[in-house]
């Protein structure tokens, strides 16, 4: 049975390596039908004359939106194309396009339902910055925190996904998508594989996402803060509960010692106060996150629905 396999790449002002990356694949794996999809996130070079040149297929977006606007693209003319398996890969040469073959047996072999590469298997890649190099790192104790599994990578850009996992992505954040991802789909029970890449760092390279990493860091960490919010709403309001009430506590605690040793409250009357009020909040707090669990065990048969009705909408169209 033949598969049918996408190649895309998000592109923004990438008309000096689109043509040669995009010539460059080779892929090895038979039975398989494989097109090349460019989304040219508002590019103002000659991006999509060279993607053309290239014989890829070429949606555009009328300004520049983001790569998690141009996965979304990606995804919906995947799905409406019949997609077996999307690989998404850079388009400025970075990685080697010769390994696609890896990810695609994986997903064609069953022996995952998503794959992400890993750049990081061997030490920090070559003329990779430090400073990147260790924020990526911390993120991914961060991510590997919330999916309850040890992700190396997970800024990568070079990936691959079933067409299930497709149907089941619902995505909320439009920066970037490499972390939510993740999150989502281990979160829904999907298995990852981690597939070590080669990758080269340009000296003269300045990242369309990271350019700026205190920037990147803070906008990554606000959509992995909302992630943990929708994906475990009990454990994120229960930590914030147990935390104000750890400070009602020690407050509590505080004012009674004086009272104890003293006779009285005072001056710490305030303390009191301020401790008793935050033991009502933290009451509050517990009783809202049982109730946020029983509005995430909705969400999770909303999804199930969503992707059902995906699957009719796509098969049908």
């Amino acid at each position: 049975m033949t598969s049918n396999i996408i190649v895309y790449m998000p592109a923004f002002n990438e008309g000096e390596t689109i043509f040669k990356v995009l010539n460059s694949i080779n892929i090895k794996r038979t039975n398989v039908n494989v097109e090349y999809l460019v989304v040219d996130d508002g590019s103002t070079d000659n991006t999509v004359i060279e993607a053309k040149k290239a014989n890829a297929t070429v949606v555009s977006h009328r300004y520049n939106k983001g790569v998690g606007k141009a996965f979304e693209t990606a995804i919906e003319y995947a799905l409406n194309n019949k997609v077996d398996v999307l690989v998404s890969i850079d388009a400025d040469g970075q990685f080697d396009v010769n390994q696609i073959d890896e990810f695609l047996n994986t997903i064609l072999d069953d022996q995952a339902d998503f794959c992400i590469g890993n750049r990081f298997s061997k030490s920090k890649p070559e003329k990779m910055p430090f400073a990147k190099y260790w924020g990526n790192k911390q993120m991914n104790k961060i991510i590997s925190f919330i999916g309850k599994e040890k992700i190396e990578d997970a800024s990568c850009g070079f990936r691959a996904y079933s067409k299930k996992a497709l149907l089941n992505l619902n995505l909320q954040g439009q920066f970037t998508y490499t972390h939510e991802v993740i999150l989502d789909l281990l979160d829904k029970g999907f298995r990852v594989n981690q597939i070590p890449v080669n990758v080269i760092y340009f000296e003269d390279r300045v990242s369309r996402i990271a350019n700026n990493l205190f920037s990147y860091a803070f906008r990554s960490l606000m959509i992995i803060f909302k992630c943990y919010k929708d994906y475990k709403p009990l454990n994120f309001f229960l930590s914030i509960a147990s935390l104000v009430l750890l400070t009602s506590l020690a407050g509590g605690f505080f004012v009674l010692y004086n009272w104890f040793t003293v006779g009285s409250i005072s001056p710490y009357k305030s303390i009191g106060i301020i401790s008793l009020a935050l033991l009502g909040i933290s009451i509050l707090l517990t009783i809202f996150a049982f109730l946020a669990d029983m509005l995430n065990r909705i969400r999770r048969n909303q999804e199930k629905i969503l992707y059902l009705s995906k699957q009719k909408y796509f098969d049908k169209n």
